[in-house]
């Protein structure tokens, strides 16, 4: 074979190989995308179940084979959970204990977060290291302790909206910690280095560059802390007594008695407690996504 034929060739080849290349990457792709839509169709199964069941009625819940659309769409169940207890009340109790415990938790881990990661102080990184291990500690450990503590005769917290705001606010600080750490070790110190030359001090260079550079993992937090608040059920049932001050998961419990379960109505109660979760997550999306993969937590 000549150079002439092998110059020929070549392209030949070349083409060959691409298409080869992109039939195989046609081929993953399609794998993929019907593996990810399966995925989310059988996750989105439960709320559909959930929106289906709201709008039944008692009797047909268990109905079998079950049906996902209702013979007769019963909106007056709705109605009938914001008539049979206080449903507003318990949101408006839920949403306070929620914001201020993302609040709390917000202010504790960016300023612990800045110290550790921007601050040279002698015995940080073992320091941050017996900070993180609080994180291996489940919350069924501390929970006795907590209960003590808050009703005890000095803090007498227990039946109170604090009792679910303090712990709750400064006892899950680690994992945000650890989160605005990993972002803020990612902010190019050039930044503070200019600023100090400019004579801005620490607290400064935090509430001017830091906290602003920040807000993507603030939001993912905050999403985090908020969800995890909002659906709180346990402490809340241990701490609270009168049923003026109980949150929204509380108060669906009650439609679950001894006599049996009002499946339509805890249905829609809980679909309608959802939307502020809902809100929030759609808001703080774009921030959500990027505070995800740059902190490290993706995968």
């Amino acid at each position: 074979m000549n150079a002439a034929q092998t110059i020929r060739q070549n392209p030949i080849r070349k083409s060959r190989n691409y298409r080869r290349r992109q039939t195989k990457k046609a081929i993953i792709n399609t794998i993929s995308y019907i593996l990810l839509i399966t995925g989310a169709i059988i996750s989105l199964i439960p709320f559909i179940w959930m929106i289906s069941t709201s709008l039944k009625g008692r009797a047909e819940v268990f109905i079998y084979p079950p049906n996902f659309i209702p013979g007769t769409l019963r909106w007056d169940n709705y109605s009938s959970v914001f008539s049979t207890f206080p449903f507003f009340s318990y949101m408006r109790n839920t949403a306070t204990v929620a914001v201020s415990v993302t609040i709390i938790q917000l202010v504790v881990s960016a300023t612990a977060a800045y110290a550790f990661a921007r601050l040279d102080f002698k015995g940080r990184n073992a320091l941050f290291f017996l900070f993180l291990g609080t994180l291996m500690v489940p919350s069924q450990v501390t929970l006795i302790p907590s209960y003590i503590m808050m009703t005890d005769r000095f803090l007498a917290l227990k039946g109170t909206l604090w009792a679910l705001i303090l712990p709750s606010g400064l006892g899950g600080v680690a994992f945000g910690t650890f989160m605005l750490r990993q972002f803020m070790l990612g902010i190019p110190k050039e930044l503070e280095e200019a600023a100090l030359i400019d004579g801005a001090s620490p607290i400064v260079s935090f509430f001017k560059i830091i906290l602003p550079l920040s807000k993507p993992a603030l939001a993912t937090l905050a999403v985090f802390t908020f969800m995890g608040s909002w659906n709180e059920f346990l402490w809340p049932l241990l701490m609270l007594e009168r049923p003026e001050l109980q949150t929204l998961t509380v108060g669906l419990a009650g439609l679950q008695t001894r006599w049996g379960t009002r499946w339509p109505e805890l249905m829609a109660g809980s679909l309608v407690s959802i939307i502020p979760i809902l809100l929030i997550t759609l808001f703080a999306q774009r921030y959500f996504i990027r505070g995800i993969v740059v902190s490290g937590l993706k995968g």
